[in-house]
Formats: structure tokens, sequence, C-alpha cells
């Protein structure tokens, strides 16, 4: 088990696939997520990472945060989350995890909190039908009709479906599958929609109900920094250069 990943939504748009079909996505984006702490099973009684992303202001930061912050060595964030791991899925603190953590085709579940609706009705906030439009029924339409019996059991059962909030709860949308993967720009992208308002943080993570696929970066996919790519590309060119003398010899 692998730790997840601390993301912003950016909102919703879609792409085309190879038969010119049109997917709906939600683009996600990956920006300072770092490890701030790890928990060991000889100290905490747990294995754990705990990642942080976005960077916050330090006047806004409270005293004991940026002692924590500073144990690290990293920066203060936004928004912190622990992720529990196995013990081969630690990642030594202050490594920051990129969007290549993912690899496009695999599946994810996304966790966020769900927009705020304030106070609805039942039938907005349950689906409820309603009262009857006609037949004596009159100024009451939306009402949810009976809550108990009168005598027994004398009461409003526990958990029944009332007028109430409607919304801004953790809400977690599994089983989506990342079509697009762009680690420089650091963008995920996912079939489907994602719980939150725009800017909102989620927390991606592998599916629970879905095999892993077997090529996914152990312990996580790293950032990879600006350049760092350059000696594979000088690599894949230096065939291509001794190719040329080879024509030659043929003519």
């Amino acid at each position: 088990m692998r730790t997840g990943l601390i993301a912003q939504k950016e909102g919703m748009t879609r792409i085309f696939d190879d038969q010119g079909r049109h997917v709906p996505v939600t683009v996600l984006r990956v920006e300072n997520c770092q490890v701030v702490a790890v928990r060991s099973e000889a100290k905490e009684g747990y294995t754990a990472v705990q990642l942080g992303a976005g960077n916050a202001k330090v006047k806004r930061t409270s005293k004991a945060m940026r002692g924590h912050f500073a144990k690290g060595k990293v920066e203060p964030k936004k928004k912190l989350v622990e992720f529990r791991v196995d013990e081969a899925g630690l990642i030594e603190v202050g490594a920051e995890l990129g969007a290549n953590h993912f690899i496009v085709g695999q599946f994810v579940d996304v966790q966020g909190k769900t927009l705020g609706k304030g106070f609805a009705g039942g039938m907005k906030r349950w689906g409820f039908a309603g009262l009857r439009a006609s037949h004596g029924v009159s100024v009451s339409h939306r009402s949810i009709g009976s809550t108990g019996c009168a005598q027994d059991p004398g009461r409003v059962w526990k958990n029944k479906k009332m007028p109430g909030q409607f919304g801004n709860e953790t809400v977690t949308t599994q089983n989506l599958k990342v079509v697009g993967i762009y680690p420089e720009e650091g963008l995920i992208l996912v079939k489907g929609a994602v719980p939150g308002h725009d800017q909102g943080w989620v927390v991606i993570k592998d599916a629970v109900k879905k095999a892993a696929p077997a090529d996914l970066p152990m312990p996580a996919g790293l950032k990879q920094k600006a350049g760092s790519a350059a000696p594979a590309a000088a690599a894949q060119e230096a065939p291509a250069a001794e190719a040329a003398p080879a024509e030659d010899v043929k003519e």
C-alpha cells in the first residue's frame, strides 16, 4: 500500500479519444506536494506518510505548526493529509511528489468536500415526492408528510430523513479512470466528476476496489527536476547519429 496525493480541483473540460468521442474529465493540479513527516512503527505504532500541499503565509501559521514544518525543513503548507502506508511505502521527509505518481489507465478514488447548499427541504435533500397537488392539500405540497406513528413507538426514529443541512460533507468518488497525465504542468485528468468546488482540495488514492497496475511507481512518483530528462534524451539521439555512417557504407 502506497501513499496518495493532495491536489486542487481546477474544473471540468473534455478531451477526445482515438474514435473522436468526447470524454468529460476533471482537471486536478498537483503542486508543492511534499512529505512533511513520517510515522514509524517503532515510535508511533503505525506507518504513515504526512503530506502537505500549497504554500501558506508564515504569519498565518500558528507557532506550533511553524515548529512542525521547521522540523521537517519544509515551507508552511495550506493542506495536510496523512496516508497509511506499508513499511516499503515510506518516503523521506522533504521529498516532493508529482503527477507521475499515477499512470494513464489506472483507477483512483478521489475524496473531497461537496458544495454546501444550506438548509434544504426533504424534496431537494432526499428526493421525496411531496404531497398531492389536489384532494385537500393546501400550502403544504412540498412538505415531507408524516414522520412516525402516534402511540407506538410514540417518537421519531433516529436518522429519519428530514429537512436540514444539505451538502458540505466529505464524499469519496470511487473508480475514476485516469485518462491523462502531464508531469511538467502537474496535471492529472480523471474521467467524470469529482466532489468539491473549483480550487478546492481533494485527495487522490489508488482505487481500493480495482487491482493496481504492476508498473506503478514505488514507493511513489517523485517530481523530476528540470533538466533531469536531458541525459536520457541525449542517449536516445546517440544511436541515430551513429546510423548515418552506416548508410554511407551501403552506397
